[in-house]
């Protein structure tokens, strides 16, 4: 999560869903019984994150608040406790890193460092290009490939190390979007080398 200092947060007067974003809140509302809306909170917020550019104004959240009929307070809580939502402006490029135990017993260290030098920029804060944001996170589920990061909230690179994170960073400032996945020679999460038992077929 990116959190908010209110000198670092832009006034954004108004915010409504676009006509295809206010369809797409009905139809996850709709998920929900009646009298029951509100359990679309969550949803809504990361509808309101996407087209507010990767981050939520206050106005983005009175006016998810205001579809639900739900209090705006409600709403402040839920978008300030999940990690997934970013209350100030962030870079085209969120790098996520993930620095959970078992990421960082295989270097998530080295990758942060990575990130800051290559990106030009600390946690939580914008590179000078706009480019990038870097955030700590906490597991993505991916802990048999550690050390890995989240790009936005779209793809996950794992088995990384300095030379892979300084690859995928000058790739994105390239504006290529490079295979997710694994950075070694691995299938998935099979071993790295691949099989080494039950390699032949029975009799």
């Amino acid at each position: 999560m990116i959190t908010s200092d209110p000198k670092d947060v832009p006034h954004i007067a108004s915010f409504a869903f676009t006509p295809e974003n206010a369809a797409k809140a009905r139809e996850l509302m709709a998920q929900y019984p009646d009298g029951r809306q509100a359990s679309a909170v969550i949803a809504l917020l990361y509808v309101a994150q996407a087209q507010a550019g990767g981050w939520l104004p206050r106005a983005a959240m009175d006016h998810v608040a205001a579809v639900l009929d739900m209090a705006p307070i409600r709403v402040y809580e839920v978008a300030s406790f999940y990690t997934m939502f970013n209350l100030k402006p962030v870079g085209k490029y969120l790098l996520q890193v993930c620095t959970t135990t078992p990421c960082w017993l295989r270097g998530s260290d080295e990758v942060l460092a990575t990130c800051k030098k290559v990106a030009g920029c600390d946690v939580g804060e914008i590179s000078a290009d706009g480019k990038f944001s870097i955030t700590e996170v906490e597991c993505l589920g991916a802990c048999v490939n550690a050390p890995m990061l989240q790009i936005n909230n779209e793809h996950f690179y794992e088995d990384l190390d300095a030379d892979s994170t300084r690859e995928l960073i000058e790739a994105l400032r390239r504006g290529e979007t490079p295979q997710p996945g694994t950075r070694v020679k691995r299938q998935t999460s099979a071993p790295i080398g691949g099989p080494t038992t039950l390699t032949k077929g029975g009799a």
